[in-house]
């Protein structure tokens, strides 16, 4: 018997818009689908398998590249092993990370003859975060190009953080984003909880509208060729040793108050002194968390991983005053 076509969602948005909390719901709901997920880490130093939570789906990591330039082969190959796998699946979600331009994503599927023939381009689903997205639109140096470019490609747009703006805001985020695309459906998520029928199976993506947007978009010639914001860095670490609670603050406290306009995202997970389980923790610009996640496991080794994300990063600063946290460090 002949397969179906499995639906692909290409699920992008801008550095820290809520993408591994709908990913966390996703996987967590009962929804009876069988998924997939690729995900995409712009840095040296893996986190996102790591915040998304425990669950019977297949979690496959691309590391250190943007799905759209280095790793597009690891994509294929990817997909390529999905598709040869006994048991069927429902349903595959491609995460690029944050900074991608979901076209060249999207090209992917109609390139690669067996990927054309076995899956099909459901939808490109933009998160979009009322908080922070004007912001990236009106900062100092002018739009982010990859926001812009991530909600014009968008068959739907989902609105994040819309309870931490008011009803103006929102409607102004609204506007903007409008502005940009006015074709793609909104969708609003709580606390990345959102109608998976909004999203998924919906037959959504647009090829005649694509091309209109950019004719080379088959020919994979376009003028548009994909490239990052020269001053978008990527700083990581990896710190053995666990960390003393207050130092910890204050390191928090001064991060805010000194990088945090700078930093577009900040996620990792935490080695605490006195704690039983490790601690993720998430940031955009000044909203900072830490959470409480699984407990050690007995003989892991304690240690703290850290990726940043943003402008004019001090990669020696970051580092040498978050060491300065672990116990035992000597800092006062």
């Amino acid at each position: 018997m002949t397969r179906s076509r499995v639906p692909v969602t290409v699920l992008t948005g801008f550095l820290g818009a809520g993408k591994t909390t709908l990913l966390n719901y996703v996987l967590q709901e009962n929804h009876g689908r069988k998924i997939a997920v690729i995900e995409n880490e712009f840095g040296e130093v893996g986190i996102d398998e790591a915040l998304v939570l425990t669950s019977d789906e297949e979690i496959f990591e691309m590391n250190n590249g943007c799905v759209c330039c280095t790793v597009r082969g690891d994509l294929i190959r990817i997909l390529g092993r999905l598709l040869r796998r006994d048991e069927p699946l429902d349903h595959i979600i491609v995460e690029t990370t944050g900074l991608a331009d979901p076209s060249p994503v999207a090209q992917t599927f109609f390139f690669d003859d067996e990927l054309r023939d076995q899956l099909e381009l459901d939808a490109i689903v933009t998160l979009v975060d009322a908080k922070h997205l004007l912001l990236h639109l009106d900062g100092p140096a002018g739009a982010d190009a990859q926001v812009v470019e991530q909600i014009a490609f968008a068959d739907r747009l989902v609105i994040t953080k819309a309870d931490l703006v008011d009803q103006a805001a929102l409607d102004g985020v609204v506007e903007r984003v409008r502005a940009i695309n006015g074709q793609a459906d909104l969708v609003y998520a709580e606390h990345g909880k959102v109608d998976l029928d909004r999203i998924f199976g919906v037959h959504a993506f647009d090829l005649d509208r694509i091309v209109e947007m950019d004719p080379a978009f088959l020919t994979g010639s376009s003028d548009r060729e994909h490239h990052h914001d020269s001053g978008v860095t990527s700083v990581s670490f990896d710190v053995v040793g666990e960390l003393d609670p207050e130092r910890l603050g204050a390191w928090m406290d001064q991060l805010v108050a000194e990088w945090a306009v700078d930093i577009f995202r900040m996620k990792g997970i935490l080695a605490i002194a006195g704690e039983e389980q490790r601690h993720v923790f998430q940031g955009v610009h000044m909203l900072v968390d830490v959470q409480p996640a699984r407990v050690w496991a007995k003989g892991e080794e304690r240690r703290s991983r850290l990726v940043f994300i943003g402008r004019n990063l001090d990669c020696g600063g970051l580092e040498s005053s978050f060491t300065g946290c672990l116990v035992g460090s000597g800092a006062g």
